[in-house]
């Protein structure tokens, strides 16, 4: 079996489901001689378009699928299949193609998909003889021949059916065509709509890019603007840290004035604690006091102190200021405390809160010449001359009890808490004398 260098296209597709009628083959000879040229014809059906890949091959009579063939030639396509001439056609099979052996065999014509579209009569390779051409007459040939005439005509008709269901196939096949020509041909106005709305896309985006440009340029130009506040902003800042430093010095001097009446106060005990000697506990009361106010006085050197220090971060000196705002009014309480005390104290030497301010004034200058250092003169140079109460007379204001040359339990106890705690003056926090450092590492935090 010969067979050319190029497969043709083939299939399993078993006999029973081939079509044979819509290639058509003609002049189909019983007898080929062996060692000729085979010429065969054919015509298509107006059913059928031959395409590129079609082939015509010789088959084994009793073949069951395409991948039988003896051997094959390529159909060449016409040029224009509505012209008459060019859908009858020839294929040539070369001599030594072709079988040696005189069993049957039969054209057949193949589609690229390897489906049959046609067949051709039996014939066989062999020289004609003269049995072939005489005439039969015995009875048993004559019903042999009517036979085979029977199977011809069952075979024609089997035929005729086959074509109809081909005619049938190829009408819903055509049907299917127009189907799937119309799909494409949406499928083409959808591709065109896309196309259509793709360029609108792009006028969009173009559009956008535009506007992304413009506010680009927007953008740069409020970054100068920024750019020129920011410029002002710190001018503010820098007139706002000269500010802060009036504020500072505005805070210096209230200071020295807190610290003067401080001094007029320690002063005002001192003149105390030398008239009432002969009560020691009073004394200790006093000298308690002044070593509360020693303490206060160091304290507020150190929060003068760390208030120079906080006028150097220009982003906490608000927090230094609140600080020592509520120092100076935390102070100025101190300050209204110890002069009640200095009340309570000379209301205990029988003077009455009301007439004190009487008596300062009308004794202004005799206590100007006693101690020239105190604004408002010594409350206690005129209670010598007065007739002073025995300090067996003195009551406790709180409890109402009596004592002597002593302290009541009471005001030492309030001086005892007020001198071992320290309070915060921005969150009010009580913190035990012992631990200084502790208090001020707490106070320094409320700054960060």
């Amino acid at each position: 079996m010969d067979k050319t260098m190029d497969e043709p296209p083939i299939s399993a597709v078993l006999l029973e489901h081939c079509s044979f009628s819509q290639v058509v083959f003609n002049s189909v000879e019983k007898f080929y001689v062996p060692g000729g040229d085979v010429t065969c014809y054919y015509t298509f059906t107006q059913q059928f378009i031959p395409r590129r890949k079609d082939w015509i091959g010789i088959f084994k009579v009793g073949w069951k699928t395409t991948r039988e063939y003896y051997t094959f030639m390529w159909v060449a396509l016409p040029s224009d299949l509505n012209k008459e001439s060019t859908r009858q056609l020839e294929v040539q099979f070369k001599a030594y193609y072709l079988p040696k052996d005189d069993e049957h065999y039969q054209f057949c014509y193949v589609d690229q998909d390897g489906v049959v579209r046609g067949a051709s009569i039996p014939f066989q390779f062999r020289p004609e003889s003269e049995e072939d051409i005489v005439v039969v007459t015995t009875k048993g040939k004559v019903e042999e021949i009517e036979q085979h005439n029977e199977e011809l005509l069952r075979e024609n008709q089997e035929l005729r059916d086959s074509c109809a269901s081909l005619q049938k196939q190829h009408s819903d096949a055509q049907a299917e065509l127009e189907r799937k020509q119309e799909a494409l041909e949406a499928l083409q106005s959808t591709n065109k709509k896309l196309e259509e709305d793709m360029e609108e896309q792009k006028a969009c985006w173009e559009t956008e890019m535009l506007r992304l440009k413009e506010h680009n340029q927007k953008i740069s130009s409020e970054n100068e603007k920024l750019g020129s506040r920011v410029d002002q902003l710190q001018a503010q800042l820098s007139t706002q840290e000269k500010e802060m430093e009036e504020l500072v010095l505005r805070d210096q001097d209230m200071t020295e004035q807190l610290q003067r009446l401080k001094n007029e106060n320690s002063q005002l005990v001192l003149s105390l604690t030398e008239q009432k000697e002969q009560q020691k506990k009073l004394e200790q009361t006093v000298e308690k006091m002044k070593q509360r106010e020693t303490t206060a006085r160091k304290k507020q050197q150190e929060l003068t102190d760390e208030n120079f220090d906080l006028s150097r971060k220009l982003s906490d000196n608000k927090i230094v200021s609140d600080v020592l705002k509520r120092e100076k009014e935390r102070l100025d309480k101190e300050n209204n405390i110890l002069k009640k005390e200095n009340n309570r104290l000379m209301n205990y030497m029988g003077l009455q809160g009301d007439s004190f301010p009487h008596q300062m004034h009308s004794s202004d200058q005799g206590a100007g010449r006693q101690n020239p250092g105190l604004v408002y003169g010594n409350p206690y140079s005129g209670i010598q001359e007065s007739s002073a109460p025995s300090p067996l007379a003195m009551k406790c204001l709180i409890c109402s009890s009596d004592f002597g040359d002593g302290v009541c339990d009471h005001i030492l106890e309030q001086q005892q808490m007020q001198t071992h705690f320290l309070n915060c003056p921005i969150c009010d926090e009580a913190f035990p004398a012992r631990e200084k450092q502790i208090f001020e590492d707490h106070v320094f935090c409320h700054s960060l």
